[in-house]
């Protein structure tokens, strides 16, 4: 069966939150191990089409597994970090039962976004930045751990510190045995009785970091950078979750990007064009002598190799492309005009009347 989580399911992946239901629902009931004994292949898909359902049928989740697939799937997203603690026994909500024993302890904290922007020069060099995030730290008056001072977490007399109780239960396939997170320590094993009053027994504090972000050279709008073990620490202790940085590379007043080459737009009259042109061409990297050979027609691209954009994570540059663009002038002085018209005569060419009042009578036939 296919990893996709869509396909797992059996929906498109525009299906509704009731097509999700209604999909999980058909695929629970076929595959439960209560209803495949001895069949450890059913079992395993159970479990990942579980996984599936709890990870699309919560929006922050399903938003961040449409992104970055199930590399962005981890303690949460990047709303507030101190949101909520996970979806829970998600067969446990239809049947009453079933779902993975999961380990005791504090859970990982939410993974956290932001957009870092940046210009094409630091595309073209790769730069160090530092962003600015809002996350939840470690509570320093009770070191994460939620207690008071002088006082510890003690072990939950409800579960004996596994963090899990099970429960026998009525379902529509008979009666289970179901193992879900203790309800008197949520899951974690310990019980805080008297809480820190710095943090109110969370282990955490809000707060907004600097963390200094490697940009590589050559990279692009729309990709995104990890940093493992950024994002906001999870309650009691729990291990941090990663920081996700969006990169937008800022418009730049004369270059373009057309995949890792630079284009340059080369505006020139038709008497550069047709008689020659040099100039000086400031690139990003430096200075390039730029020759225009007369007679260049409108539309020519001179190619400087290895003067664009790094290739990303590769050996190599793109090349920069200079784009020659004629420009006609749309107001002629008299003495241009003449001069226009004599050349024209010369050359053979038909030209309009300079009797301006007889060729605006002729209509054209096109717009």
């Amino acid at each position: 069966m296919s990893s996709d989580f869509y396909e797992l399911l059996g929906v498109s992946r525009q299906a509704s939150a009731d097509e999700l239901k209604k999909a999980y629902r058909k695929k629970a009931r076929e595959l439960h191990p209560d209803a495949n004994p001895d069949n450890p292949e059913a079992e395993n898909l159970f479990k990942e089409v579980s996984r599936a359902y709890e990870t699309l049928s919560d929006p922050d989740s399903r938003a961040r597994y449409d992104r970055f697939g199930e590399q962005g799937l981890g303690g949460g997203g990047g709303g507030d970090p101190f949101g909520g603690g996970g979806l829970g026994d998600i067969f446990d909500a239809f049947f009453g039962g079933g779902g993975q024993r999961q380990q005791a302890g504090p859970p990982r904290g939410q993974d956290l976004e932001i957009t870092a922007r940046i210009d094409l020069e630091a595309v073209m060099f790769g730069t160090k930045i530092t962003v600015d995030v809002p996350t939840a730290i470690r509570c320093s008056d009770c070191n994460g751990s939620g207690a008071g001072a002088g006082t510890q977490p003690v072990q939950c007399v409800d579960c004996n510190g596994s963090g899990q109780v099970r429960r026998m239960r009525n379902s529509i396939l008979g009666q289970m045995v179901t193992t879900g997170p203790c309800g008197r320590c949520g899951g974690m094993g310990e019980v805080v009785m008297t809480p820190c009053s710095a943090c109110s027994g969370d282990g955490r504090k809000r707060s907004k970091e600097s963390y200094s972000v490697d940009v590589p050279a050559g990279i692009s709008s729309g990709q995104t950078l990890r940093l493992s073990g950024r994002g906001a620490v999870g309650p009691r202790g729990g291990p941090a979750g990663d920081l996700y940085v969006h990169v937008a590379v800022a418009q730049h007043a004369e270059f373009s990007r057309e995949d890792d080459d630079l284009v340059y737009h080369l505006p020139l009259t038709y008497a550069q064009a047709a008689l020659g042109f040099h100039t000086v061409l400031e690139a990003l990297d430096g200075e390039l002598d730029l020759v225009v050979p007369a007679g260049t027609q409108h539309g020519r691209e001179f190619v400087a190799r290895g003067r664009g954009i790094p290739h990303l994570n590769g050996r190599g540059k793109g090349n920069l492309r200079v784009r020659v663009g004629v420009v006609v002038p749309s107001d002629l002085s008299d003495e241009q005009e003449q001069l226009l018209r004599q050349l024209a005569e010369i050359s053979g060419e038909e030209v309009a009347s300079p009797d301006k009042g007889i060729f605006s009578r002729i209509k054209s036939a096109f717009t």
